[in-house]
């Protein structure tokens, strides 16, 4: 769908996370000229657009905005204001609200522009020293024991790094978890209060970071990301999907072609695949 130029712009604007020296100036200056800011809390928002002395109007959307809310902004964008998009704090949509209105004007063939800046996902990871080429983002787990066990449980062989953000409250108990479903020697590092004053990293297998933070409250304390090492993958084991390959190309191919084949696909030695493929001629 062609946009049409005479509609204005989204705009999807990432705020500070603590320190406002990290407000990026073209985010300023985007805010400075849109003819409407749709805030997650703009009680919340209305301080940092004090700040820098931005008086664009402002109004509500959040996770509780119903479709009503949605079209109003997309009837807005298609008479030709421009809007930009700004959650609590850090980058709109990474855990906070605003996908269904990003959907809907991509639906509409509205022209949507990213802001780039703050994200506390990004900024964590840059400083865990765990591994970055590939990482799984799960956001907020689920506040009941048995819900999140479920999902740790979903996640315990995956082999990218795991990254979560937690409420203060429950930290403690969400750290317990995992040390209960991944093991207490897996690798840990708690971010808290990034880009603030009392930004702490903790690190070390999760039974450690776990002590530390039982016997110390201000560890339970403020705006956290958890971040997990991946699972180690065990190239001896041999999954179902592998076998059935193997089993299948052996009917047409040498058992040693079969395996190299397979062990290209998997990331399974060949060896170890050529001699299960041999104890299944037995």
């Amino acid at each position: 769908m062609t946009s049409n130029t005479n509609w204005g712009q989204l705009y999807i604007v990432a705020t500070p996370i603590g320190n406002l020296a990290d407000m990026a100036p073209r985010a300023l200056d985007v805010l400075s000229r849109v003819d409407l800011i749709a805030a997650e809390d703009t009680r919340h928002s209305i301080k940092l657009l004090e700040h820098f002395q931005i008086s664009t109007t402002m109004t509500a959307y959040h996770d509780f905005s119903d479709n009503n809310s949605t079209e109003k902004l997309i009837d807005k964008l298609k008479s030709g204001l421009n809007i930009a998009l700004i959650s609590d704090a850090g980058t709109p949509l990474i855990s906070d609200p605003g996908y269904r209105l990003v959907q809907r004007a991509r639906q509409e063939g509205l022209s949507v522009t990213p802001i780039p800046g703050a994200c506390a996902l990004i900024a964590a990871l840059s400083a865990s020293g765990l591994a970055t080429d590939r990482f799984h983002f799960e956001g907020f787990l689920p506040a009941k024991t048995v819900a999140r066990s479920k999902i740790l449980s979903d996640l315990s062989k995956v082999t990218a790094t795991l990254v979560f953000y937690e409420a203060p409250h429950r930290i403690l108990s969400s750290l317990q978890d995992m040390a209960t479903v991944f093991g207490g020697e897996r690798q840990v590092v708690v971010a808290r209060e990034l880009s603030k004053t009392f930004e702490t990293f903790l690190s070390g297998s999760l039974d450690e970071v776990i002590t530390t933070v039982s016997c110390d409250s201000n560890q339970q304390r403020g705006e956290i990301v958890v971040m997990v090492s991946g699972a180690v993958f065990d190239a001896t084991e041999i999954d179902p999907d592998a076998q059935k390959l193997l089993l299948l190309l052996i009917q047409s191919l040498p058992l040693k072609q079969a395996a190299s084949i397979v062990s290209e696909y998997s990331g399974i030695k060949k060896n170890k695949l050529y001699d299960w493929g041999l104890s299944q001629k037995d």
